[in-house]
């Protein structure tokens, strides 16, 4: 199993961006597909997850209503879109998988890419 992250960046206050999230070695479908994020010195925050069993969720309170997870089942990858992005939002963006479902910790998870750095100046 790999996941690649990708569609991070340098991005203004208010701005967007879209990560993607690409799978090889498995289905999508088959899994839940969550993204975390991580500020430096923090712990790794769960932001959104995906799966067949309970839809698309947001633990984070702080992202509810500005970013949306979303899958292509084509291309086997898992987006994250985020719009209105604030200088809080700013750190480095992981996906991960697990055929279980959905934790609250990246560390559950089966198996997570590498990461994808955010930055959102203001």
């Amino acid at each position: 199993v790999q996941l690649v992250e990708s569609g991070g960046g340098l991005v203004q206050a208010g701005g967007s961006l879209r990560l993607s999230c690409a799978a090889s070695g498995l289905t999508p479908d088959d899994y839940a597909i969550g993204w975390f994020r991580q500020a430096p010195g923090k712990d790794p925050e769960g932001v959104s997850c995906i799966s067949s069993s309970v839809g698309s969720i947001y633990p984070a309170d702080s992202v509810k209503g500005r970013f949306t997870i979303s899958k292509d089942y084509a291309k086997n990858t898992v987006y994250l879109q985020m719009n209105s992005l604030k200088p809080e939002d700013t750190a480095v963006y992981y996906c991960a998988v697990d055929r279980i479902g959905c934790f609250p910790n990246l560390y559950d998870y089966a198996y997570w890419g590498q990461g994808t750095q955010v930055t959102v100046s203001s």
